[in-house]
Order: structure tokens, then sequence, then C-alpha cells
């Protein structure tokens, strides 16, 4: 698969609709690297690389952009320069950040305010059962600082919740292969058997609530106000419409049930400040 083959892939489906449905272009967000600054144009962004994004996407622009990963080789003011070009450009109507911290996502918003630019809107963070403290601590305290909302991904910790990994790890299965030795390192750790000890535990509140586990772990994702949406990976249909029925699920998600689930989790991050009151 060559460079940028996985970005037409939605694009051919959108092509398959005669006409196109309005909405397609607010249900895409486009990502891509910061890294890109490595050979930029006089804007600080090689914007023909993203030009072409959007064209194997055939789309005219994107809801949101993100720069993934901060990155420090090149000036904040640069970085967030360059997706106010992008923006102002048509090419997105708002851009957010993928994987950067508190400090980095304050500092972009300053220097946007500084220099009258375009601040990011929102942060893509990794949050599952066992990943909290960034997207139930953190994120919570920009919101209410600057606005910056919560756009959630690997709901299912690269299937580690999936409860295929109940018995070690199955010859099919994506930990198997040599490219993912580190999640099966993880899994087969003390802490990884001790989270599929908790997720053992999960299962009856699963079964009481009528869907699988991973189901009740995507809605347990879905059900935090401070999360706008939830980012799904599948590798069949099968398993993108299973994930899907988590929404069946979100109205049983009731304050004894979370409550149900820290107790068994334990691991329910400190906040220093209720944000709801």
């Amino acid at each position: 698969m060559s460079v940028g083959d996985s970005s037409s892939w939605p694009g051919h489906s959108f092509g398959s609709f005669h006409p196109p449905p309005p909405s397609c272009s607010r249900q895409v967000p486009s990502s891509f690297i910061s890294g890109c600054l490595q050979h930029p144009d006089t804007s600080g962004c090689d914007f023909p690389r993203l030009k072409a994004s959007l064209q194997r996407l055939q789309l005219e622009y994107v809801d949101v952009v993100f720069a993934n990963r901060p990155d420090n080789n090149t000036p904040m003011e640069e970085i967030v320069r360059a997706m106010t070009h992008v923006i102002n450009q048509g090419m997105a109507m708002y851009w957010g950040t993928s994987r950067w911290s508190a400090m980095e996502i304050m500092e972009a918003y300053s220097v946007a305010r500084q220099f009258n630019m375009i601040p990011p809107v929102c942060e893509q963070a990794e949050y599952h059962l066992f990943q909290r403290e960034k997207v139930e601590v953190q994120l919570p305290e920009l919101y209410h600082k600057i606005g910056v909302g919560a756009m959630t991904w690997s709901p299912l910790a690269c299937g580690i919740i999936s409860g295929k990994y109940g018995n070690g790890v199955p010859e099919s299965s994506r930990a198997s292969l040599k490219c993912y030795q580190w999640l099966k390192e993880k899994i087969i750790s003390e802490e990884g058997r001790k989270q599929q000890g908790k997720l053992k535990d999960l299962s009856p509140i699963a079964e009481r609530l009528g869907c699988t586990l991973p189901q009740l772990a995507v809605a347990w994702c879905l059900r935090n106000e401070g999360v706008s949406s939830v980012l799904l990976g599948s590798s069949n249909p099968e398993q993108l419409i299973e994930n899907l029925g988590a929404i069946q699920v979100l109205p049983k998600m009731t304050s004894h049930i979370v409550n149900e689930i820290d107790n068994i989790l334990g691991n329910k991050p400190y906040s220093k400040k209720d944000y709801r009151s």
C-alpha cells in the first residue's frame, strides 16, 4: 500500500453516492502529522500534500484538521500560523491537536490569541477503561479555561478490551503479529493479566445490560459528558456493527452502573475540582 492510500478509501465510498450526501464532509475529520512541516512552503506547511489528501477523500474541505503529535523542531507560532492558514484557505473549518499535552495546547491557545490567529478547538486523546487521567482530569480543566473539547480514540485499547485475550494471545489476533510484539508483551505482562481479570469481573455487568463487553466499553466512553465523539476502529463489518451497538447501551449507563464499573477498575483519577458543580 502506498502513502496516502488509506485516505482514498473513504473517498471512493463517498464517490459511490450519486449525488454525494451533502453532510459527508461533516463526518470525516482529516489528520496530518505536524512532521509535514519538515518541508514547508512560505506559510510553514506542506499544503500541496494536504490538498492531495482532500482530493483522495473527494472532499473540498473537512470539519477538523488535526496536528498529530507536537513537533518540537518547529516553533509553536509557526504551527498555529500554518493551521490558521489552512482554515483561511477553506480546506478546514477548525483545527485540533492529537496527543498533545495540556501545556502544549495552552501554549498554542496563547500564541493564537497573542497574534490574532485561530486556536485549536479539540484534542484527540486515547481514552478507555484503563486510560483515564488525561480525558477525565486534564482536558476538563482546559475545556473550562479555553473551550477545548475532547475527541477520543482506542476505546477498546487496541483490542485488549475486546475479550479475545482472556486466555492468552490467539494466533489469529493482532497481538500475534511481529509488528505488534509490543502489544503482546503488554497483554502477557503482570499488569496485562490484572486487566484481563478486571474485564472478567465486568462481564456480568455486560450480561445484565444485554450487551457485549466491547459495547459496554464504548458506551462507558460515550457516557462521559466531556467527550464529544469516540473514534472506532474495526477489522471487519461485523465488528463495526457490534461496536455501534454501544449507542443502544448508552441510556442504560446509570450512575449506579458507572460506580459499579469504577469499583471494579479501581483507577478513577482524582480531580481537584468538580467542574459540573
